[in-house]
């Protein structure tokens, strides 16, 4: 049992705070409703030796392999209860195995599967419970689950790639800088000694760089200053609201990375309604899951305007070609589903095109980059090697004559 403290306004008026020992949030909830209480606030009361100074993140492949898992059980016909209490053993994750716990006490105390997953909205992405509970509805739990999974496991695998396609110029990116730093503040202020002791006129790339190296060397502290001045500009545009509406609006309007952008955010939207409207959930319910999932403050703004329009009975590809936000070819596929019935078809196969136009697009991007980084990176080398080759000559060169 999980303890809770709750906040519930009486028939009379009547403030009521108190705390109870129940299940779930869903079935303490229930419970004041059927007692003609209108709940204000549900909290969680955790114990002392349940609190953690930082809390374990479940990682969405847990949520895909559980997904897979209840699947398996449910068309087993094993009981949803001992199917959670086989995944508590094999959970390694403490916070999970917490998590599936109280799903199997909900669960075990008649809660629905469904309910016991919304108490954890948290962890399961906002498009999951919309599809559970329909699949519930229809008895299809296991085949809802298993797309679940099967989506999920796309999501990884894109979001995989990107990370992939970005490792290697970043890491060349990093050995680069490094480079310079060790060469401007070590190798090069030892050449300065020596090319001020010949008292000669040096070429101007020789002066240009010896004078980036004495900067570097009387104002060291300003490299650290920099890169915690870098890192809290990246906090501000990946942690606060109006750091990623900047962060997104700029992405989108960068040669090259908005069409990876584009794609990736018209694919997951593809696939998260594609799948909740086969799975029979509403499309404006679709639509709100896909605004909380396309992680993209341009693109949630305006499909929240779409969505407006959609509850009031236009469709979806009529808001989305006003939006002038998705490509012409998904609206029309979107719009030849509307007209033939076919709307969830239609959108997995849009996914399908632009999933596999982005792994296209990063590949070409991973192309470009990596000759481009090595190209800057032999610059920074051949600028230095001729600063320094010509100094030398034009020092040898002096004393020749002057011999």
């Amino acid at each position: 049992m999980t303890s809770y403290r709750y906040v519930a306004v009486a028939p009379d008026g009547r403030r009521i705070k108190a705390g109870a020992d129940v299940a779930s949030e869903e079935v303490l909830r229930t419970e004041l409703i059927l007692r003609n209480l209108e709940v204000r606030k549900i909290r969680r009361q955790h114990k002392f030796t349940e609190i953690e100074l930082a809390k374990q993140r479940v990682k969405p492949a847990e949520v895909m392999h559980f997904s897979r898992q209840i699947a398996a059980f449910v068309r087993s016909g094993i009981p949803l209860a001992d199917a959670l209490d086989v995944v508590e053993e094999n959970a390694t994750n403490k916070r999970w195995r917490a998590i599936v716990v109280e799903m199997r006490e909900a669960i075990e105390n008649g809660v629905t599967f469904s309910d016991a997953v919304a108490a954890h909205g948290e962890v399961f992405p906002p498009y999951y419970l919309g599809i559970l509970r329909s699949a519930e509805f229809t008895g299809q739990l296991d085949v809802a689950l298993e797309q679940l999974a099967g989506y999920m496991e796309r999501d990884l695998e894109a979001r995989q790639q990107i990370k992939s396609a970005l490792t290697y110029p970043t890491v060349i990116g990093v050995l680069s800088i490094i480079t310079v730093v060790i060469m401007a503040m070590y190798v090069l202020p030892k050449f300065a000694g020596f090319f001020d002791s010949l008292d000669s006129t040096l070429p101007l790339p020789t002066r240009m760089l010896l004078a980036v190296a004495d900067f570097m060397k009387s104002f060291w502290y300003t490299l650290p200053m920099g890169g915690v001045l870098i890192g809290v500009v990246i906090f501000l545009l990946r942690k606060t609201e109006p750091g990623r509406a900047i962060r997104d609006r700029l992405l989108l309007k960068t040669p090259l990375i908005k069409e990876i952008v584009l794609f990736a955010v018209v694919e997951r939207f593809g696939r998260i309604v594609g799948a909740m409207v086969r799975a029979g959930v509403p499309i404006t319910d679709a639509m709100g899951a896909a605004v909380r999932c396309v992680h993209n403050k341009v693109f949630e703004k305006g499909l929240e305007v779409a969505q407006e329009r959609m509850m009031e009975g236009e469709g979806i590809s009529a808001p989305l070609r006003d939006l002038d936000l998705f490509p012409r070819a998904a609206v029309q596929m979107m719009r030849v589903g509307e007209d033939t019935g076919t709307l969830d078809i239609q959108l997995e196969n849009a996914a399908a095109y632009y999933g596999s136009e982005l792994n296209h697009k990063l590949k070409r991007l991973t192309s470009l980059f990596e000759p481009a980084v090595i190209i800057f990176m032999g610059l920074i080398v051949g600028f230095v090697a001729v600063a320094l080759v010509s100094a030398m000559y034009g020092v040898f060169q002096g004393q020749a004559l002057g011999g």
